[in-house]
């Protein structure tokens, strides 16, 4: 090797094993707390201390050497600082898919989104064998409106391939002026060609939760993504619902909800559990090691409740899943869920760039680690098309000459079974959730009338002998 470069090299190595500690234990003196004092809400979780062993300092030289190699023989000059950071986006890549190298436009991308507002096309995504998957696209988004589903692979951004490239790379490309538009080419199961869709980014404001009555005292709750308040948003909801008459039944809707802040889903899933454990988790380092209880309290106070997935459904979503299913308060209807049982850390390593560093598993009550296998339905229920095979023109008693008239209201009667009709063909899974909850409640014992106070009791009440 050339002396002048060997030295240089060496002059490399030296700035990189007295740099490195010094910004470990800059992060671990400012932000790191005992597993117990973590906050829940926050999605910026606590840094790590630095690792006590000693640095590989042959592999370091060896990194330096190659370094340098670049520096000098590139056909093009490259900024140091810009070898540096594909090198660091280089290191995670290869850990999994979800431990990514933040730069100044995706860390306030991962601010904005965890506050429920941001630009962009309304899609969580994830990679896969190279290829960069839509995991569900974000109710009422410009993603969702161009027709894209969770499970489309994105082959193309504007042309440029991008298979292999980085998550965060790919979402750079993705991003871009409120207005603008990006060519997006989808590969689709089922699918013999991709194809191309255009979707026109716009500033994306999530309304994490939504609800309706489906019927007289059943309830749809929907939350499409965790945001930090999103627990909080639905507690609300239930309150607002109890508040307005008696509930029957609850459907948690979970369906393409690509998850999010984990105290949310904490809050959601405690929400409906007397106390007790939601969900804990492990990895390597001591201060990794969380666990997460509910308060007590049951606010339904055992009202029956479904809780609806699908491959779409991953993270804070598959948490309270799997906490309700666990602990048997919640009947789980769907498809199997995606599986994402890891838990992200955002370490910041200045001001504009950070470290997204996969440090934990979580695990359900029961210990069950979800990581790739997802979250099994008790009742599964594929997502399709309905066609009844009754015929509308079949002779009823009532066709009939001459037949009695009965007593009930066949109005009242006609209008209900349109509307779970409605329900029927338009979201089948949702339909059997309302049955099976209505099923339940036909098994419940009504409870008896209260006993009016009698005039004896009366009496004795006012003191009169």
């Amino acid at each position: 090797m050339d002396v002048r470069l060997r030295s240089c090299s060496i002059g490399l190595l030296l700035t990189l094993t007295t740099c490195l500690p010094a910004i470990a234990e800059e992060a671990s003196a400012d932000s790191a707390q005992p597993a117990q004092g973590v906050d829940p809400h926050s999605a910026i979780e606590d840094a790590h201390e630095p690792a006590t062993q000693s640095l590989p300092l042959e592999d370091l030289q060896m990194f330096a050497d190659v370094f340098n190699q670049i520096r000098q023989g590139y056909v093009e000059s490259v900024p140091d600082s810009e070898l540096f950071e594909l090198a660091v986006q280089g290191m995670l890549s290869g850990l999994d898919p979800h431990s990514v190298f933040l730069k100044e436009r995706a860390y306030d991308s991962l601010q904005e989104t965890t506050q429920g507002e941001f630009s962009g096309l309304g899609i969580e995504i994830g990679q896969d064998r190279g290829y960069i998957t839509i995991i569900a696209p974000i109710d009422g988004s410009p993603a969702e409106a161009a027709g894209l589903e969770a499970g489309d692979v994105i082959l193309k951004i504007d042309g440029e391939a991008i298979r292999d490239l980085p998550v965060n790379k790919s979402v750079e490309m993705m991003r871009g002026p409120t207005g603008s538009e990006v060519l997006l080419t989808i590969g689709r199961r089922g699918t013999a060609d991709p194809f191309d869709v255009t979707v026109i980014r716009d500033i994306i404001k999530v309304p994490s939760v939504r609800s309706r009555e489906l019927m007289e005292g059943y309830l749809w709750l929907r939350a499409s993504q965790f945001q930090r308040d999103t627990g909080l948003e639905a507690i609300a909801t239930l309150e607002k619902a109890l508040a307005e008459g008696p509930l029957k039944g609850v459907v948690i809707d979970l369906r393409n909800n690509p998850g999010g802040v984990l105290g949310a889903s904490v809050d959601m899933a405690g929400a409906v559990l007397d106390g007790g454990l939601v969900v804990y988790t492990e990895g390597r380092h001591p201060q990794a090691a969380g666990q997460y209880d509910a308060a007590s309290g049951d606010m339904l106070n055992g009202i029956p409740i479904v809780v609806l997935i699908n491959g779409g459904s991953a993270s804070a979503s598959e948490i309270v899943a799997g906490a309700l299913q666990d602990r048997r308060r919640a009947v789980i209807m769907g498809t199997r869920s995606f599986g994402k049982g890891s838990v992200q850390t955002i370490l910041p390593v200045n001001d504009t760039r950070a470290v997204k560093l996969t440090t934990a598993l979580y695990y359900t009550p029961n210990g069950r680690s979800i990581q790739a296998e997802g979250i099994v339905p008790d009742i599964v229920v594929e997502r399709a098309e309905v066609t009844s095979v009754e015929s509308n023109r079949r002779t009823k008693e009532a066709d009939l000459q001459g037949s009695l008239s009965g007593d009930g209201d066949p109005v009242d009667a006609q209008s209900e079974s349109e509307a779970l009709t409605e329900l029927r063909n338009s979201d089948n899974q949702l339909y059997e959730a309302l049955t099976l909850l209505r099923g339940i409640n036909l098994l419940i014992p009504e409870a008896p009338p209260e006993t009016p106070e009698t005039d004896d009791q009366t009496t004795l009440a006012l003191g009169t002998p």
